[in-house]
């Protein structure tokens, strides 16, 4: 019983640490376009989005992150006999990507709440897909387990990817098309 509701918990920050990373790459497209008006605009949106992202960052996405792992160290400590499957293997790896994603958002977090635009908000747009895929891919793992061929589902990933990437083109030129 105990590990039914340690896994809820579990469930629970993952849902809202990826809503968190979903959220803030999408800030941090607003605030790089943000930083490219003219003032007073730039000014305004600029030190609205910063608060927007750091309440975000700082209430929301850390500790679910953080939760989610004790969470998850907590599940694997219940049920050690996991860490010998193949399919869990696969998925920690797939967290520590997850966990690299995070840290890198982070990193762009801190520069652009010190006024340092290093990409494109177009980057951005692309950027974001990163967390899309990869919560595709554990969800997908974690459900089939060992059911998944891994020819398969690699195949199947990097197809998803190709989509997303060709739904951003066509997002892009529809967003072009109204600017003119």
């Amino acid at each position: 019983m105990e590990y039914n509701y340690i896994k809820s918990l579990h469930l629970i920050f993952v849902i809202t640490w990826f809503a968190g990373l979903f959220y803030i790459v999408r800030l941090f497209v607003y605030q790089i376009e943000a930083f490219h008006k003219p003032s007073p605009e730039k000014e305004i949106l600029g030190k609205q989005l910063k608060i927007m992202a750091k309440r975000l960052w700082y209430i929301i996405t850390w500790p679910s992150m953080i939760l989610a792992i004790i969470f998850a160290v907590w599940l694997l400590a219940i049920r050690t006999f996991y860490m010998s499957d193949a399919w869990m293997q696969v998925k920690l790896a797939l967290v520590i990507v997850l966990i690299i994603y995070h840290i890198k958002c982070h990193l762009i977090f801190k520069d652009l709440q010190n006024d340092v635009v290093k990409y494109s908000s177009n980057f951005m747009r692309l950027f974001n897909e990163g967390a899309t895929i990869l919560l595709f891919a554990i969800v997908f793992l974690v459900i089939l387990k060992n059911a998944v061929n891994w020819i398969y589902g690699t195949l199947g990933i990097i197809v998803f990817a190709l989509l997303l990437m060709l739904g951003y083109k066509f997002y892009k030129r529809i967003r072009e098309k109204d600017k003119t």
